[in-house]
Order: structure tokens, then C-alpha cells, then sequence
């Protein structure tokens, strides 16, 4: 088991229903394609509850769950920065603790 392998999260506005590339669409096509991740899941419909600048707020969004290897983080909040329409994008890692052999091969091998 490689305990250098990560999910990140990281909450999107809301899919449009107008037919338009969402947000979390392309930050997953860019993730993949510079190789920062071997694998986004976009979940398309949540919702959010949370406090900001003193106010509860709740939100429709749309969640990347970002599979990659932990040296690639930094490039990641780089990416999201750059790219994420939110003042403070979310960005939350946690450690892939088990998972199949194969599959975890896969995730290195699509990372190189």
C-alpha cells in the first residue's frame, strides 16, 4: 500500500442546466490532463451549509473528489487558484489508507 496516495476535495458551483461545461468539469479535464490526478468523480448535485463572512449560507454545488498522490497537492491548490471562480476554494486532503493492489497501480501509473 502506497500511503502517499491522496483524495482531495473540493466543492464547485452547481452544474448549469443550460447546457454550458460546468466549473468542475473543467478543473477535472485540466486536473487530468497535466497529469495531477489519475481520477476526479464529479458529484454533480449537493448541497452546503456553512458559515461566511458571519453568515449562514446554503448553496447548491457540485464536489470533485480528486484522486492523486500527495506530492502533486501543491500544483493542485496552484491549479485551483488560478482557475476556481470561489474567493476560497475548498481544499481538503485525506490519505487513501487501503484499496485494491490494482487499482492503486493504475491511479501511480495514469500520475506519471
Amino acid at each position: 500500500m502506497n500511503n502517499d496516495l491522496i483524495m482531495v476535495y473540493c466543492s464547485c458551483p452547481a452544474v448549469s442546466s443550460d447546457g454550458q461545461v460546468s466549473v468542475a468539469r473543467t478543473l477535472a479535464e485540466r486536473l487530468i490532463s497535466q497529469r495531477l490526478a489519475a481520477c476526479v468523480n464529479i458529484l454533480p448535485a449537493i448541497e452546503s451549509v456553512y458559515r461566511w463572512q458571519g453568515q449562514v449560507s446554503v448553496d447548491h454545488e457540485s464536489l470533485l473528489i480528486i484522486k492523486t498522490h500527495a506530492s502533486r497537492l501543491d500544483a493542485i491548490q496552484t491549479l485551483l487558484k488560478a482557475h476556481h471562480p470561489y474567493e476560497l476554494p475548498e481544499l481538503i486532503a485525506v490519505p487513501v489508507v487501503a484499496g485494491s493492489d490494482d487499482y492503486l497501480a493504475w491511479m501511480a501509473e495514469e500520475m506519471k
